[in-house]
């Protein structure tokens, strides 16, 4: 207690030291305490299941088709089950969009899973209300039931509890709501309604592999004797079954391997490290300046070491002030962390984090607080004490009485190189992250997304299930939606640009033979007239679909480049045929015209363009269809007319997903915004802290050589040359710091290569700008002090030593 006490009073003594202390650790521990929250609860904190570390995902692959991860067949589940010993349960689920409606309101239209009746007890989550599902419901030709999440009752249903027992239609078939599901749950990822998934999935041929399976370890079961048990039930099935299985295996995955990709993973961790090495560069610039003080507290130790204090009393009393000072911080790190992960979380599209992700300034934040604060008091704190608590006692105590005593400091020239060279890497990676958003920004999709509006509608109902009915109706909805004022075009399909969608498959090209299972994959978009007229995408080969052949059943197509360059290199695709692979049945599409890529699903660097062919909608007729329309203004300002042409045509069929392609553009790369927008903020703490530390170790210097400065003008010397000689010194370590950061950069920015677009990991530009810069501070930094003492008047400077 004595020795917080007096650090207190130390402290308080000299204010201006604290507070500049207390704001660069401050920065640096908030920092690391956000991104510690996000690391913490995206990458350490247990899935809230029961015993998640025993729940396995169960996925199929087929190298053969290049297929990494793929659902698992019904009837391949069903012999999975019936085989294993080391799951105790095996449970499904297959993704469905769901639409919910009933006379109290409008239909809705939600993200929603057929789920096996076992799946959340296997969890451990029970409803809040009603109850869950039972083995009777997930039977073949069971009544509809519905489970509905704890937003859907309050949203539709306003809480109300006599919503259990409720009828109401999903998918235009009756059902009956039988529980509500806790606050905030949404397994696996933001679903919002459940059904039973035997009555939809149970017929299922073996070849269709749409189940995503949760199995459960069975006590004393390891996931190496799950993985061999299921490859050898794979194995057995592909033998028996050559036309569906025949190079198909079956592998498991932890629930984070499942659902957490390796991008993410790496980034987050990259972002902890850069907020780290702004941490460092805190901790260096508060040791200097306990460097500074404790040079100035030289004969204060010296006449406690007189008075009897050893050398590890002296050390235990520094080390106090430092802790002092670190904790001290927290007061003002932790709200500044809050308001970051405030920030953070803001800056996220609504659905767009799975429900189970969540981070806040918590207990287990606070604690990791604490221990960095301890860590960093250490760290900025020990070199300085052991150096303040050495030297010779007779020295000191003489050198106490004089005014010019100048004592160089390795140490203090150190901690500014490495400052700087570690605000370069910082800099670096965050220059790289902003360029590669700013790259994604102006990534070309291959049409103008700005005139553009989406949506989509779903048909419910045995009504459309009838040969042809969605073509009709869909149909009717477009012409009803290009009469209005204002728009220009529009075409349904089962594809929304950058939204995704559409079909894919192996191609067979006429006269040339492949090895059945080795078909090359193609996206197969079904497509009403008007397609790349709304898209303003020109053919380039041959010609459009006209309006008869777009309504019609004719087996026409148009080709994207990629699949005219692929599958006819060096001739022309028009008049060429292909087929879909796997159905005997398929037609022969016809070549009629070449359109240039465009871009179908979310920016990612990484994608390269897919083989696609557009075909009249008649061949890809879906229940739920995207429409996308070509406006005269702002696409917004139509959204009211088009719903009520919609309705118009079938007051049931719900709308969903209204918005401009421009915010579908926007949203299939956010991440990359929010990974520039974190690291340039780190980027920018770590220069500002570093170029403090540079100015103030270089005022330092110059103010223990201002006697100095004094003599050498005293002499004649110019005032140029003092300058060029200070400035030179400044120069001098910020160079070395720059060319150790040149050798340490290339190092991280190896790891993030994968998260670059159109930029490299080593580009130069990137890293000369950045030295530049940083040399351009270090000369600011050192200027400004060395201006300040060459204005001394020399007759002052002798007199003052």
């Amino acid at each position: 207690m004595q020795d917080i006490r007096y650090a207190l009073r130390g402290l308080w003594t000299n204010r201006a030291f604290t507070v500049v202390a207390v704001l660069c650790l401050a920065f640096g521990i908030g920092l690391n305490t956000t991104i510690f929250s996000i690391v913490d609860g995206v990458l350490l904190k247990p899935y809230p299941y029961t015993d998640p570390d025993r729940i396995l995902v169960v996925r199929a692959h087929s190298e053969k088709r290049d297929i990494q991860r793929s659902g698992v067949s019904t009837l391949d589940a069903l012999d999975l089950a019936a085989a294993s010993k080391a799951f105790s349960q095996i449970t499904a689920v297959q993704f469905r969009s769901l639409t919910i409606s009933d006379s109290g309101a409008e239909p809705e239209r939600f993200q929603g899973a057929a789920i096996s009746w076992d799946l959340f007890p296997m969890l451990g989550i029970q409803p809040i209300r009603g109850q869950g599902f039972t083995k009777a419901m997930d039977a073949p030709g069971a009544e509809g039931v519905v489970l509905i999440s704890h937003s859907v009752w309050r949203d539709r249903y306003h809480l109300d509890e006599s919503v259990i027992g409720k009828r109401v239609l999903i998918n235009a078939k009756p059902a009956v709501i039988v529980g509500v599901m806790p606050e905030k749950f949404a397994f696996p990822n933001n679903q919002r309604l459940w059904i039973p998934v035997t009555p939809i999935a149970g017929s299922n041929p073996r070849g269709q592999r749409d189940l995503m399976l949760f199995a459960r370890l069975a006590p004393g079961a390891s996931r190496d004797a799950a993985n061999a048990e299921i490859s050898t039930v794979a194995s057995r099935l592909a033998t028996q079954y050559p036309d569906s299985n025949e190079g198909w295996s079956i592998h498991t995955e932890s629930l984070r391997e499942a659902f957490l990709p390796e991008d993410v993973t790496r980034v987050i961790w990259i972002m902890m490290a850069s907020v780290t090495l702004v941490l460092f560069i805190a901790c260096s610039n508060v040791a200097n300046l306990q460097l500074a003080r404790a040079a100035g507290r030289r004969r204060e130790l010296s006449v406690r070491s007189a008075l009897g204090a050893g050398r590890g009393r002296i050390l235990r009393q520094l080390i106090t002030e430092s802790v002092v000072l670190s904790l001290s911080s927290l007061i003002l790190a932790i709200p500044l962390a809050s308001v970051g992960t405030r920030l953070i979380q803001g800056a996220m599209p609504p659905d767009q984090v799975p429900y189970y992700i969540t981070w806040a300034v918590d207990w287990r934040t606070l604690a990791f607080s604490a221990g960095v604060a301890i860590v960093t008091a250490v760290l900025f704190g020990l070199l300085p004490a052991l150096q303040a608590s050495r030297g010779n006692l007779v020295d000191s105590l003489k050198e106490g009485t004089r005014g010019n005593s100048v004592r160089r400091s390795p140490l203090r020239s150190a901690l500014v190189v490495v400052q700087v060279s570690l605000a370069l890497v910082s800099l670096v990676g965050a220059l790289l992250f902003v360029r590669t958003f700013k790259n994604l920004n102006s990534y070309d999709v291959g049409f103008d997304p700005a005139p553009l509006l989406t949506m989509r509608f779903y048909m419910p109902g045995e009504v459309y299930e009838a040969k042809d009915s969605k073509s009709r109706r869909v149909e009717d909805v477009v012409r009803r939606v290009e009469a209005l004022p204002r728009i220009k075009q529009a075409f349904g399909s089962n594809l929304i640009p950058l939204s995704g969608g559409g079909g894919e498959g192996g191609v067979i090209i006429d006269g040339k033979p492949v090895e059945a299972g080795r078909e090359p994959f193609i996206s197969l978009v079904g497509v009403t007239p008007h397609f790349h007229r709304t898209l303003g995408v020109e053919i380039t080969e041959g010609r459009d679909f006209t309006d008869a052949e777009g309504w019609s059943d004719q087996p026409l197509a148009i080709v994207n480049h990629t699949m005219a360059t692929r599958f006819w290199p060096g001739q022309t695709p028009v008049g060429g045929r292909f087929r879909m692979a796997g159905a005997d049945q398929a037609p022969w599409y016809t070549v009629i015209g070449v359109a240039p890529d465009i871009k179908h699903d979310d920016i990612d660097p990484a994608d390269e363009p897919t083989p696609a062919a557009y075909v009249p909608f008649h061949f890809q007729q879906t229940f739920s269809t995207g429409l996308t329309i070509r406006v005269d203004g702002d696409p917004v300002s139509v959204v009211p007319a088009v719903r009520e042409a919609i309705k118009a045509s079938d007051s049931t069929m719900p709308v969903s997903a209204v918005a401009t392609m421009e915010a579908v553009r926007a949203l299939g790369f956010w991440q990359y915004g929010l990974f520039g927008w974190i690291f340039g903020v780190t980027g920018i703490v770590g220069l500002l802290l570093a170029s403090v530390g540079v100015y103030g170790v270089l005022s330092y210097v110059v103010s223990q050589r201002t006697a100095e400065i004094g003599v050498r003008m005293a002499l004649g010397a110019e005032r140029g040359r003092v300058l060029r000689l200070i400035v030179g010194h400044g120069i001098v370590l910020a160079g070395t710091g720059v060319v150790i950061g040149l050798v340490l950069a290339p190092i991280g920015t190896r790891f993030g290569r994968s998260l670059f677009y159109n930029v490299s990991p080593f580009d130069p530009l990137t890293f000369g700008s950045v030295a530049a810069f940083l040399l351009l501070v270090a000369v600011i930094a050192s200027y400004v002090p060395a201006l300040r003492a060459t204005r001394v008047n020399p007759v002052t400077a002798l007199r003052g030593d």
